[in-house]
């Protein structure tokens, strides 16, 4: 399981979360909760093959300029280590 913190400005516009949410949806394993107070997305993964490329081309896609906050967290796969996250 991997952990992301990005910071997006301008995330919080209904377009752009309709969009964040249609292109991030489509992934199989991924859950993310928006933090539209602060432009925030948490995201985690069960696919440790998705890169940092893949979330930044999302970004980019919907004209957001992801920002990578602190380092990525992989954690075992134990279902007492992690809580997912829903949106």
């Amino acid at each position: 399981m991997t952990e992301l913190e990005i910071y997006a400005a301008g995330v919080r516009a209904p377009d752009k979360l309709m969009g964040l949410d249609l292109e991030l949806g489509a992934i199989p394993g991924l859950h993310y909760k928006v933090d539209t107070l602060h432009d925030v997305i948490f995201l985690e993964s069960e696919d440790a093959a998705l890169s940092l490329e893949d979330i930044r081309s999302i970004f980019n896609k919907l004209d957001l300029t992801a920002r990578f906050v602190g380092p990525a967290h992989s954690l075992a796969p134990s279902q007492s280590a992690t809580q997912l996250i829903r949106p």
